[in-house]
């Protein structure tokens, strides 16, 4: 199979991923969740070295969501930390053309990771290769409120005529402003749901779940699931 031209040639513009199983593997091995967060987060270097490797545009890993806080404190401090160490590295990686772009609401984060977030994105402005966006403090049904948001308040201001609002320019609203919408969803762990994950980006998109906890997620298991989007017939709604 000639893996390197797989993901062009099947069109394949983005992919998004739940990066889900990390708890799990850790009780599976007898180890505290923050070692399942940490071995997961070696998970998520690798994938993103075969996303580069098999040339696939833009990539959104799911890395906390908006329902996220509500774990133990001890858990959600070990994660930011996390998050920072991540951010660190990200910025080592100039030579790898990645333009890295953080996606959710920043305002409850810490301040150390706002700083780190925004110091990130500055450093790869001007990359041009594949879109590696970490979906951060993100809740899909959220983003879409802000959106609606945004919109009203231009609306009640005069500067944007209802009547002009189609979904291109509802999409520029969001996060994702300016990125492809998504193709392949891809969720490890056995769970078979999108938890509140680029909905409305994803409205077309084809899913695999896989049975593969997170840390134990392999190049083989993405090109399986990519595999897998090629054998699905996309219609859209078409015959």
């Amino acid at each position: 199979m000639d893996t390197e031209n797989l993901v062009h040639s099947l069109g394949i513009r983005h992919i998004g991923i739940i990066m889900d199983g990390n708890g799990r593997w850790a009780k599976k091995h007898g180890l505290p969740r923050k070692m399942g967060h940490s071995k997961g987060a070696d998970t998520f270097r690798n994938c993103l070295n075969s996303c580069i490797k098999l040339g696939v545009p833009c990539v959104t890993f799911y890395a906390f969501s908006t329902e996220n806080w509500s774990r133990p404190k001890e858990e959600v401090d070990s994660l930011m930390r996390l998050f920072c160490t991540f951010m660190d590295e990200m910025m080592k990686l100039q030579s790898k053309n990645i333009r890295l772009r953080f996606l959710g609401d920043r305002k409850a984060l810490p301040d150390d990771v706002r700083k780190k977030m925004a110091e990130a994105e500055e450093m790869t402005v001007n990359n041009t290769g594949m879109w590696c966006c970490i979906a951060l403090n993100y809740g899909g049904r959220e983003e879409i409120l802000n959106a609606a948001r945004k919109i009203s308040e231009l609306y009640h201001s005069g500067k944007l005529d209802l009547q002009s609002l189609d979904e291109e320019r509802f999409s520029s609203f969001l996060y994702t402003d300016g990125l492809p919408y998504v193709d392949l969803v891809i969720r490890p762990s056995g769970e078979k749901r999108l938890s509140n994950f680029l909905i409305w980006q994803a409205a077309y998109a084809e899913f695999v779940f896989m049975d593969v906890l997170w840390p134990d997620f392999s190049e083989n298991d993405l090109i399986d699931a990519i595999v897998e989007y090629g054998k699905r017939d996309r219609r859209f709604g078409g015959v």
